[in-house]
C-alpha cells in the first residue's frame, strides 16, 4: 500500500477500467477512435512536458494540468484500448521485456556495477 492506496497490477487496472466502461451502453470506442484519443492525450502530455521542461511557459489563463495526470489519462486510454481488443497487458508487457532482454540485450551501454 502506498499513500493509503493499494498498488494495482495491470490486470487489476484493466478490470477496474472494464467495470467503469461496462456501466455505459456505449461501451468502448472503436480502435480508430481510441487511437485518436490516445494521440490527443499524448499531445496534452507533450504540452505539459514543454511547459515544465521546455521554453514555452504557460499562459496565465491556462488550466493547471500536471504531467502525472496526463500520463494517467494516456494509461486509461491504453487500458481501454487493450480491453476493447481483449489484450492481456501483463502478458504483453512480459513478452515485450523478453524482447528487450534478448534481441536488444547488447544495444545499450550497461552501467559498470563493479
Amino acid at each position: 500500500m502506498e499513500n493509503g492506496k493499494q498498488l494495482l497490477t495491470l490486470a487489476e487496472m484493466q478490470r477496474i477500467v472494464d467495470d467503469y466502461i461496462s456501466q455505459f451502453k456505449e461501451g468502448y470506442f472503436s480502435p480508430l477512435a481510441l487511437m485518436a484519443r490516445l494521440t490527443e492525450e499524448a499531445g496534452e502530455l507533450a504540452r505539459e512536458v514543454n511547459h515544465y521542461y521546455g521554453e514555452k511557459p504557460k499562459r496565465k489563463d491556462e488550466a493547471e494540468n500536471t504531467i502525472d495526470m496526463e500520463l494517467a489519462d494516456c494509461l486509461f486510454i491504453i487500458l481501454c484500448f487493450a480491453n476493447s481488443l481483449n489484450i492481456d497487458l501483463e502478458k504483453a508487457f512480459h513478452d515485450m521485456m523478453h524482447k528487450f532482454n534478448t534481441r536488444d540485450k547488447d544495444r545499450w551501454t550497461k552501467i559498470d556495477t563493479e
